[in-house]
């Protein structure tokens, strides 16, 4: 399986660093796409998250329109944005690719292949709102970044898990989380 991983510049790259993980541990991904927004390793940076490196992965910048994501034909199946931006939801919501990670978006409901977007913004405006439901409307998944407490976590790294293993599964990716089993 081939995935795009885009990183924006919302609060929340434990996510990203998660979910790249997440795909890692699974035999079923072959190769990841990686693409961050103009900011997105500024705030990774300093919420003190380092994003894996491997194999697997291929770094494509986000003004590159020509990379391989950005066409149908490439055939990448799935696609997370983790986390989202509003301002990243709108233009996608709205039809606008500037930039490889919307471009990339567009493909994916275009060609009707998963796209998860882990929304991070609190509280949501009814913009924000419209938004998602266009986005919804269109064939993608809405996770908002809102950890679940069922298994009574015991750290933050936990708590995020519960999103992150969500978003990996919603892109078709099985997991197993071990308060799950």
């Amino acid at each position: 399986m081939r995935v795009i991983v885009a990183i924006t510049a919302a609060s929340g790259a434990i996510y990203a660093r998660q979910c790249v993980e997440l795909l890692l541990r699974s035999s079923e991904v072959e190769r990841i796409a990686l693409i961050y927004s103009t900011h997105a390793k500024e705030v990774a940076k300093a919420e003190g998250v380092t994003i894996p490196e491997d194999e697997r992965i291929e770094l494509f910048e986000n003004d590159n329109i020509w990379a391989s994501p950005a066409s149908g034909s490439a055939r990448w199946e799935s696609m997370i944005i983790v986390p989202a931006t509003m301002g990243t939801m709108a233009r996608i919501a709205t039809g606008i690719s500037q930039t490889l990670i919307e471009r990339s978006a567009d493909v994916m409901l275009k060609e009707r292949r998963r796209l998860v977007i882990v929304a991070r913004e609190a509280p949501y405006s009814l913009i924000h709102l419209r938004n998602m439901t266009t986005l919804t409307e269109s064939g993608a998944v809405i996770i908002p970044a809102s950890p679940s407490f069922y298994f009574n976590p015991t750290s933050i790294e936990e708590l995020c898990l519960t999103i992150s293993t969500r978003a990996v599964e919603h892109a078709g990716v099985m997991t197993k989380h071990k308060e799950w089993e």
